[in-house]
């Protein structure tokens, strides 16, 4: 039971939780690759949106809704393939 504490932090086991990570990574790069999207892009992306943010000032701002809906692309289904994962597991 030396695993106890771990899959407690974890939220389950250590195999389950490194399967599911390796599952959501792989559909991840599949729709990141067909969005042709690329980590380092993700990265320029930041960078670019903090040096305009900080040249530009307010005006800026009102790119945020923009960032926001891109962001809820990513984020809401990820969320919603891991709440029906967790139905499938009774939690």
């Amino acid at each position: 039971m030396t695993n106890r504490p771990l899959s407690r932090f974890l939220g389950d086991s250590p195999g389950r939780v490194i399967l599911k990570l390796v599952v959501l990574s792989f559909v991840v790069g599949v729709l990141l690759s067909a969005l042709d999207l690329h980590p380092l892009d993700v990265f320029d992306g930041v960078v670019s949106f903090i040096r305009r943010l900080w040249n530009l000032g307010f005006e800026a701002l009102g790119q945020l809704g923009g960032y926001f809906v891109l962001g809820a692309l990513v984020v809401v289904p990820v969320w919603i393939v891991i709440r029906l994962m967790n139905l499938g597991r009774g939690g």
